[in-house]
């Protein structure tokens, strides 16, 4: 290990240990009063670390990569590792909770914000349903789980669009430009519901939950075009590539260790029925240079409707940061940008005679190309390693966050509902309804927005389920695969987990395996 990186490690274990605190001091603040800010929450959908600009991606988001310059990037945000379990810890602040759980969103309503809600829904059954999207919001359009990004054909994997919680017909959807996009469509409405928080001078919080890149892959033709063909020098060297350039930027330390190509070896995810050839092929890395000339072509397609998603995605927020400029608003706006979990291997390709891209395909991004996604990490979604829990986190508020960041200082999805009750000063209510609520499991960022050091949380938690979770304590993070032993990691020496120190540390297996035990007891059951 280089000097120079082994000293800056022990700097940061010297922060998170309390023996030492940056001396910054705060960013000078405005002495008029100042207005509540307002809340911009954009969220991708089974998008890997590596997938964007700013994070080492070639794919074009110069929206995002704005943000970021002008904002701060944390190295390590940790989120529950899949779609519902996010969502759930996001909104209610809670690892898991129950009946007591309350959303943030109805804490800022009740504080005079007009909130907004255009994008995907979907919660664990623990959530109650006074946290759902039509109960907290002034406006909504959304779906659950997935959808189709085409209007949906209405086949087996299609679910219906709800705007305020009301089921729209085909023919009841939005106005929009032909043909029906979701996301340009959700970026349409929330444009249009902006209007009146802005001529009233209304704090708002608005949430933008793309779906991108979730499957089925499915993009407009002129912006698969923008990437055709550019895939064709094969996973290997883009992996490789984006590797590099995150080094470049500074998010990994020069000497940190590309993790190895990897299967997916998910036991407990299945797949549809028919084209046994071609899913024998799917779940499993090959070499790019083995492959055939037609399989590259193929490849190359499928990473090309996934790059055009992001694309599709990265120039609609571009249209929701002009209109917070031209209402000048842009500096008392908190713009968040994150994904709910890493990258998704998982075969629920329907059919694979039909190329991905159309509205007519229903289609998924493959493990190789996932590996991609989670550079530099081992995994993808749903497991607890940092590939599928680890993703890219963007914060960029004017009045308060210092340009061009990269913080080394975790944080976690329900980190964000006491952040955002600190914002706008809102205490966190000991009853709701006449009710007791559950406490906050989280702990706000904003010291870290201010460019100070925040203490950092005991732990943090994520992995889908008992079979995939993950238990991170200071340096030392617990993970297992399909159910089996944990295995040990020091995550500041070894970030991409390639030293299993299990069998070397068993007491230190020991102690967390208690310590999490313990903590997982005392939960709402």
């Amino acid at each position: 290990m280089k000097a120079a990186t082994q000293s800056r490690r022990q700097f940061l274990k010297r922060l998170r240990d309390g023996a030492g605190l940056l001396a910054l001091a705060p960013l000078a603040c405005n002495n008029k009063s100042r207005k509540r800010p307002n809340i911009v929450m954009i969220v991708g959908d089974d998008m890997g670390y590596s997938d964007i600009g700013c994070y080492g991606s070639e794919v074009s988001t110069p929206n995002l990569d704005r943000l970021a310059q002008n904002g701060v990037r944390f190295g390590h945000f940790y989120n529950m590792a899949k779609c519902n379990p996010t969502r759930s810890s996001l909104f209610t602040g809670h690892y898991f909770g129950d009946e007591r759980s309350i959303s943030f969103v109805q804490l800022l309503h009740d504080a005079g914000y007009r909130t907004l809600h255009s994008g995907k829904e979907h919660f664990d059954n623990w959530v109650p349903q006074h946290c759902y999207t039509k109960n907290v919001n002034d406006k909504s359009f959304t779906f659950w789980a997935t959808t189709e990004y085409f209007i949906p054909p209405g086949g087996e994997f299609s679910r219906p669009f709800y705007m305020n919680g009301v089921e729209l017909k085909t023919s009841e959807l939005p106005p929009h430009k032909k043909p029906f996009y979701k996301t340009d469509v959700f970026t349409d409405l929330a444009l249009e519901w902006l209007e009146e928080p802005l001529q009233n001078d209304q704090p708002f919080l608005l949430c933008l939950p793309y779906h991108v890149a979730h499957y089925p892959l499915q993009a407009r033709e002129q912006d698969i075009q923008k990437y055709r063909g550019k895939y064709r020098k094969g996973w290997d060297v883009v992996r490789q590539e984006r590797f590099e350039r995150q080094k470049e930027i500074g998010l990994i330390d020069k000497d940190c260790r590309l993790s190895p190509p990897e299967d997916n070896i998910n036991k407990f995810r299945g797949h549809p029925e028919g084209f046994d050839e071609e899913r024998k092929k799917f779940s499993v890395y090959r070499p790019w240079e083995s492959l055939t000339e037609k399989e590259k072509d193929d490849y190359d397609l499928e990473m090309a409707v996934f790059a055009a998603m992001i694309d599709r995605m990265d120039q609609n927020i571009g249209r929701v940061l002009d209109k917070l400029e031209a209402h000048g608003v842009m500096d008392n706006t908190l713009i968040l940008f994150f994904s709910d979990n890493g990258s998704c291997p998982y075969d629920s390709n329907v059919d694979f005679n039909i190329p991905p891209g159309g509205a007519e395909s229903y289609r998924c991004l493959r493990p190789a190309w996932a590996n991609v996604g989670n550079t530099p990490f081992r995994f993808y979604k749903q497991f607890g390693h940092e590939g599928g829990c680890n993703t890219h986190f963007i914060a960029h508020w004017p009045d308060t966050i210092k340009p061009g960041q990269i913080t080394e200082q975790p944080g976690h999805v329900v980190d964000l509902f006491p952040t955002f009750l600190e914002m706008a000063g809102i205490p966190y209510p000991e009853s709701y309804n006449g009710k007791p609520t559950l406490p906050l499991h989280g702990h706000s960022l904003l010291p870290v927005f201010k460019g100070k050091q925040r203490p950092e949380p005991e732990f943090f938690l994520s992995g889908h389920s008992e079979r995939f979770r993950m238990y991170r304590r200071g340096e030392w993070k617990l993970v297992r695969v399909n159910k089996e032993d944990w295995e040990l990691y020091n995550i500041l020496e070894d970030p991409t987990e390639l030293n299993d120190l299990a069998q070397q540390k068993p007491d230190k297996v020991k102690e967390l395996d208690k310590l999490y035990h313990d903590y997982m007891a005392s939960l709402p059951k």
